[in-house]
């Protein structure tokens, strides 16, 4: 099965799911300039952030990262993330079950 969607529709959305219900679980997050994210983690999971658009410091744990768009990042969802936008952003996550190899 193959799913095509554009990003776009999910405009106006700040955390929107991409394909509901899919694994892996992928987000579309739109941060306006200064927004932050509170700590939280994703136990189990690993994540990759790809900035389609703006800058954000993405707080990872005790770290802080400068991301600007077409950066990339990936972490293990037990890490304590924290984005902040430094400008409004858009951000695609995908968060993967983390496998047992």
């Amino acid at each position: 099965m193959t799913t095509v969607r554009p990003l776009a529709e999910l405009e106006g959305e700040p955390h929107a799911n991409v394909f509901p219900g899919d694994e892996p679980k992928t987000i579309r997050l739109t941060l306006a300039d200064s927004e932050t994210v509170p700590p939280h983690t994703h136990p189990g999971r690993d994540i990759v952030l790809y900035l389609l658009e703006g800058a954000i410091e993405l707080h990872l744990d005790e770290e802080i990262h400068e991301v600007t768009a077409g950066d990339i990042a990936r972490f293990e969802g037990e890490r304590e993330i924290s984005p902040r936008a430094l400008e409004d952003s858009v951000a695609l996550l995908v968060l993967a079950p983390r496998s047992d190899e």
